[in-house]
């Protein structure tokens, strides 16, 4: 008995020293799992403490959505605040479809029951029944509008499912452009408290239709719109369409012009449509762009155009002392109106037909004909070979030149020998084929580019040409592969042959002949303080201007230009000091090859205190038609001339302010 006692008792000590042992297996468990307790501790910590803002963010991307309104754009004024270029309100119809969740719901489970009923084994898939839905549901609020305002539109399927699933939380536009009388019908018959509101947007207005449409240019739709600021980039972004200004002024300025965007960001839904009755979490107002004055005077623009009317031509006047472009006219051109808010097909191709693209004024570039005949004088008497009491020519209305006979393009007979005004003044060609012969081709060349005629003028609008050439014996052999001839010279000497010029660049050369200098930096920014430019003189003295400026004075009274002296053109007590031009180009037109004219004038007024230069090209229609300066150009200047003056004197009383935009 003892024996098993004490047998017992060592069993029990044996198993309770096993039990306090410790087993490496379990204290290598323990740290395992303190380990991983770490691990996770730390996961959390860092997600919590580190992560914190990308999770905000996620959340926020999930849940919130950001929508973007552009701003109007700013206006564009004349010098005197006339404006050129605004905004008019554009009425529309939309419908909030975030308001349409149960009819949308509703309408898709009775077209399937439908389905189901009709046993119809061809049954649509969900998507198919989503598009019927929620074409039938719209269509039934397009039906309330048309029933007031007597249309008879249909919902465009592809356009609706488009707007669903790219701009779910913008409204959708069921009818764009309302006229007033509809927006007022509407405006007293729609329930106030509806998915269908009236919406007012904007869209550019031309108070003045296709007045100076090439320069002011156009807008197009603008899909990208942004803003500047505004929070929430990396949220999803709804855009309405805005406007960017694609030519002419509207491009040229369009960050000045552009309106700064506003916006809001709402909560949204996980099928993503707003929260109802949620105020945005951030919201901003979109604001007007900046106001643009220019330097035209609207009221010679449309004297320049009516005087142009159906032909095809530019007229460019321009303020002598400041350089400022007083009116910038090119025909054909387009109604600027036909492009609020987009220009149809019909009409982008009627444009395209007649050519009116082109701002002829600055794009396009053609030969100055006689009216180069002013840099060739300035040339020979600045280099002492012109001789304004010498003659230089016996004109006999004909003078061989290498192998060929040059004639003199009067149709007048001969002038017999001429000195330089009276040569000016009935643009004698044989005196000044001569007097290209004593100056030569690279010294004629060397003066036109002292002009800067061989260079864009930088004016402040797209697309100027650089197709301008002022040419000499190194350009015709590099370009046209030839040797330059004597009758190269004599072509040159009265802007024929292969110079080629703008407009713009003739107007400018007035005003710096006018000026007694050499360039003329044009600009289309009005500055009621700007200062009188001053450049390099042109060299002459007192009694070579003066014989130049009697044979411009000479060409208006007596000479190819008289037509201004007409009661018509006629300004009393202002001379207008000019220079008529003819120059030919051969073209093909219609299968026929030929000479097509171009009928030039360039003048400054008053000749003895210039204010005003212009230049006038017109282009003929017909293949070898007789088409002179003095005929068709000279009455455009002159019918712009006299609004000028026109203006000038009127009494004090009934002159505008000078127009300043603060």
């Amino acid at each position: 008995m003892a024996a098993d006692e004490n047998n017992l008792a060592d069993r029990s000590g044996r198993l309770f020293e096993s039990q306090k042992g410790y087993d490496p297996r379990v204290v290598l468990f323990y740290f395992i799992i303190v380990a991983l307790l770490i691990v996770l501790t730390s996961g959390l910590a860092y997600q919590q403490l580190f992560n914190a803002e990308l999770h905000t963010e996620r959340e926020s991307s999930q849940n919130q959505r950001r929508i973007l309104i552009p701003g109007p754009r700013g206006n564009i004024y004349d010098r005197n605040g006339q404006l050129l270029v605004g905004n008019r309100p554009r009425f529309a119809v939309i419908l909030y479809l975030d308001e349409l969740r149960a009819k949308f719901r509703a309408e898709f489970i009775r077209i399937r029951k439908n389905y189901r009923a009709a046993d119809d084994k061809d049954i649509p898939t969900a998507d198919q029944l989503w598009t019927l839905a929620r074409v039938s549901v719209v269509q039934s609020y397009l039906e309330q509008i048309n029933a007031i305002i007597g249309r008879d539109i249909k919902v465009d399927s592809v356009r609706l499912n488009k707007h669903f699933s790219r701009e779910l939380l913008l409204p959708y536009p069921l009818v764009e452009d309302l006229a007033p009388a509809e927006y007022a019908r509407l405006l007293e018959h729609l329930p106030v408290v509806s998915p269908l509101q009236l919406y007012t947007t904007n869209t550019r207005e031309y108070p003045f239709g296709s007045a100076a449409s090439q320069t002011l240019g156009y807008v197009g739709i603008n899909e990208d719109v942004e803003a500047d600021n505004f929070p929430g980039e990396k949220l999803r972004t709804f855009k309405q369409r805005g406007s960017i200004g694609r030519d002419g002024l509207e491009l040229k300025f369009d960050s000045l012009l552009q309106g700064e965007a506003g916006g809001s960001i709402f909560r949204v839904d996980p099928l993503g449509y707003r929260l109802r009755d949620a105020k945005p979490i951030e919201s901003r107002l979109p604001t007007q762009g900046q106001n643009l004055v220019t330097s035209l005077d609207i009221d010679l623009q449309l004297a320049a155009e009516a005087a142009i009317g159906d032909q095809t031509g530019a007229a460019v006047a321009i303020d002598i002392k400041t350089g400022e472009i007083l009116a910038l006219a090119s025909k054909p051109d387009y109604d600027l109106s036909k492009f609020a808010p987009r220009l149809g097909h019909a009409d982008a191709a009627d444009i395209t037909a007649r050519e009116a693209w082109t701002n002829l004024a600055i794009g396009g570039a053609f030969p100055p004909g006689s009216t180069f005949k002013i840099l060739t004088s300035i040339a020979g008497l600045r280099r002492g070979v012109l001789d304004p009491t010498k003659p230089i020519a016996d004109c006999q209305g004909v003078i061989r030149i290498g192998n060929r006979d040059f004639v003199c393009d009067n149709r007048r007979g001969h002038h017999g020998e001429v000195l330089l005004p009276e040569a000016i003044a009935h643009s004698c060609d044989i005196y000044f084929f001569g007097a290209g012969r004593l100056i030569s081709p690279d010294l004629l060349a060397e003066e036109g580019r002292r002009f800067h005629l061989d260079q864009r003028t930088g004016i402040e609008l797209p697309h100027e040409t650089s197709r301008m050439v002022i040419p000499d014996p190194a350009y015709k052999e590099k370009v046209i592969g030839e040797k330059w001839f004597p009758g190269d010279t004599a072509n040159m000497s009265i802007g024929q042959g292969y110079v080629l010029v703008t407009p713009l660049e003739m107007a400018c050369f007035a005003a710096s002949v006018a000026r007694n200098e050499v360039f003329t930096q044009p600009t289309l920014l009005h500055n009621p303080d700007a200062p009188v430019q001053h450049t390099e003189s042109i060299g002459l003295t007192s009694t070579q201007r003066a014989a130049l400026i009697e044979g411009m004075v000479g060409t208006t009274t007596y000479g190819t230009a008289n037509t201004l002296n007409l009661d018509l053109f006629k300004i009393p007590g202002v001379r207008i000091a000019g220079k008529t031009g003819t120059a030919q180009k051969k073209v093909t037109k219609d299968g026929k090859t030929g000479n097509i004219n171009f009928a030039w004038f360039i003048c400054f007024a008053p000749a003895d205190n210039p204010e005003i230069a212009m230049a006038v090209m017109i282009e003929g229609e017909t293949l070898g038609e007789n088409f002179g300066g003095g005929r068709y150009a000279a009455p455009v200047a002159g019918s712009v001339l006299k609004k000028y003056f026109e203006k000038k004197n009127r009494p004090a009383d009934q002159k505008l302010a000078p127009f300043k935009i603060e």
